[in-house]
């Protein structure tokens, strides 16, 4: 699944070729895009936002079209539309021939189109703040942490708390900071709460510019792709830091590695 830093990537990519541009037509394609087809023609893109995993393509009249990549979903522009691939979901045709495509080879990926305040005020409801926004202090995450229970891993996945931490960047953010991921985050010292703290920013500062550099078109990308993993996926391998073997166990449904000696 795409996590913040490759959905960055898309939006920052996607950007020059929308922000600007008048939408002429629309297709969907089993994407579940009630209305797009007859409300998008005619609109200017205003802006693409990302909140989260969530891009946010604005248009004039007050109206977004809201998208998810969910596990494999990818959004970009092309030279011309008519060049959509077989897996296109969603075709945004624009202006002068070019188009952007939402393209899922799953059909997983979803797109709809609400009011811009809506979905705002929802996502307001639903998530956290950004770890790479000003919003999201070691004083917050203190404050967070010590009204939870819940484990570290589970604590940083859970998307209420902090908006678009994924599995892979979770992983390695407790690895750089020795955090234990089945540690109870209310019984983390603040100097350990500093510290995972400045990992997540640090973290996720780098997978961003690895996520672009990766992403240099439209087709498929992986997430990670050319970041250097310290532990995530690599189990029974030797831990870089320490030498002891990286592990590999379960939460909430979800793979999680670790090194038993660096993360005690």
């Amino acid at each position: 699944m795409p996590e913040l830093p490759e959905v960055e990537a898309v939006c920052r990519k996607l950007r020059p070729a929308a922000v600007g541009r008048r939408i002429e037509s629309a297709s969907v394609i089993r994407c579940g895009g009630l209305g797009i087809e007859e409300a998008v023609p005619g609109r200017s893109i205003e802006a693409v936002d990302r909140v989260g995993k969530h891009i946010l393509i604005r248009l004039s009249g007050a109206v977004t079209l809201h998208t998810h990549l969910r596990m494999s979903g990818n959004l970009f522009a092309i030279p011309d539309h008519r060049l959509r691939g077989h897996r296109a979901r969603v075709v945004l045709c624009l202006r002068g021939g070019t188009g952007i495509v939402l393209e899922d080879p799953r059909a997983l990926a979803r797109m709809e189109l609400v009011e811009t305040a809506a979905i705002d005020a929802r996502l307001r409801r639903q998530l956290g703040p950004e770890p790479l926004s000003p919003l999201f202090t070691p004083a917050w995450l203190g404050t967070e942490a010590r009204s939870s229970r819940q484990p570290a891993k589970l604590f940083l996945m859970d998307q209420g708390r902090v908006a678009g931490l994924g599995n892979i960047y979770v992983a390695e953010a407790l690895h750089r900071a020795r955090v234990n991921p089945r540690r109870p985050v209310n019984r983390m010292s603040p100097a350990r709460i500093l510290s995972l703290h400045g990992a997540i920013v640090a973290i996720l500062e780098d997978a961003v510019q690895s996520a672009i550099s990766a992403y240099a078109g439209p087709g498929e990308f992986v997430e990670a792709e050319t970041f250097p993993l310290a532990v995530y996926g690599r189990e029974g391998e030797p831990c870089g830091a320490c030498g002891r073997t990286i592990r590999r166990i379960v939460q909430g449904g979800r793979s999680t590695y670790y090194c038993p000696g660096c993360q005690k």
